[in-house]
C-alpha cells in the first residue's frame, strides 16, 4: 500500500517501517500488516495520502529522464549536491521512486515511477530485466578481452558478465562498444571493465527493459504512456494503467 503511495520502493518502505519511521494510527507500523486504506499514516510526520484502489494504476505516473553526469540518484545529499530530484516536477500524487540507480560520473535513461510495485519488480533479480550501455574506452578491445567479457569474470560479488558485447563505432581514445547485462549490481559496468584493466572514459544508459533513451536531451524527461507504457508493466508481468 504505501509503495503504491509513492512513498517509495518496498525495501525503502520496509526499512524505513524497521527503523520506527512509519506510524499507523499513532502506533508504530508493523511489516506486513494488513491496511484498507482509511488509516491515518505518517511517514517522518507528515501524512501519507494512502490509494484506497492499490490495484488500480490508472492514476500512477511513469517517466523516462536523460540524467546528467554529476547527478546523484538519491533523494537527498548531506554534502548538498544535486540530485536528479531537483531537476523533475513534483508529480501529480505519490513521490517520484527512481527504479535503480546511476552513479554520479554516469549519465542517461532513468526511470521513475509513482508506482512502487512497478518499481519493486523492474529492480528485483527474478524479472532479469535488461539493462544496455554505450560504453568509451580508450582504444579497442582485443579478441581474448571480449572472449573473457562474453563469458565471464570474477567480482568481489560474484561472477559477472555481459549478455552482448558489440563494437559501435570509433578509434583511439573515443571507441564505443554497446554492452547489455541483467543485472543490476553497484557499478557493474565499470567493474567488469576494471577487472581487465581497462579505463572506461564515459558510460551512458541508453535502454532499460523495453524503455530506450532514444532522442531525449541530457537533463530533460518524458512521460511514458501508450504502448510504450504497456510494454514496460507487461515486461515484469504486471496489468498495465487503462488508458
Amino acid at each position: 500500500m504505501l509503495a503504491n503511495a509513492g512513498l517509495g520502493s518496498r525495501r525503502q518502505v520496509e526499512r524505513w517501517i524497521a527503523a520506527g519511521r512509519v506510524v499507523v494510527d499513532g502506533r508504530p507500523a508493523k511489516i506486513g500488516e494488513q491496511l484498507d486504506g482509511h488509516e491515518k499514516v505518517f511517514f517522518d510526520g507528515q501524512r501519507v495520502k494512502l490509494d484506497k484502489a492499490p490495484g488500480s494504476r490508472s492514476t500512477q505516473s511513469t517517466i523516462a529522464y536523460y540524467k546528467p553526469a554529476g547527478e546523484l540518484t538519491g533523494q537527498r545529499d548531506p554534502e548538498g549536491r544535486k540530485t536528479v530530484f531537483d531537476s523533475l516536477p513534483k508529480p501529480p500524487r505519490g513521490r517520484w521512486v527512481s527504479v535503480g540507480r546511476l552513479d554520479l560520473s554516469t549519465s542517461g535513461l532513468l526511470l521513475l515511477t509513482t508506482d512502487g510495485e512497478l518499481a519493486h519488480r523492474l529492480m528485483h533479480p527474478s524479472y532479469e530485466i535488461s539493462r544496455e550501455y554505450a560504453v568509451r574506452l580508450l582504444g579497442s578491445l582485443s579478441d581474448e578481452q571480449l572472449r573473457q567479457l562474453s563469458t565471464g569474470i570474477v567480482l568481489d560479488d560474484g561472477p559477472a558478465k555481459f549478455e552482448r558485447i558489440r563494437f559501435s563505432g570509433g578509434e583511439g581514445q573515443n571507441v564505443w562498444y554497446h554492452v547489455s547485462l541483467r543485472e543490476g549490481r553497484n557499478r557493474e559496468v565499470r567493474r567488469i571493465f576494471e577487472a581487465l584493466g581497462i579505463t572506461v572514459s564515459r558510460l551512458i544508459r541508453i535502454r532499460y527493459g523495453p524503455i530506450e533513451l532514444g532522442s531525449l536531451k541530457r537533463g530533460l524527461h518524458r512521460k511514458l504512456a501508450g504502448n510504450e507504457l504497456t510494454a514496460l508493466y507487461q515486461s515484469v508481468q504486471l496489468r498495465p494503467p487503462t488508458r
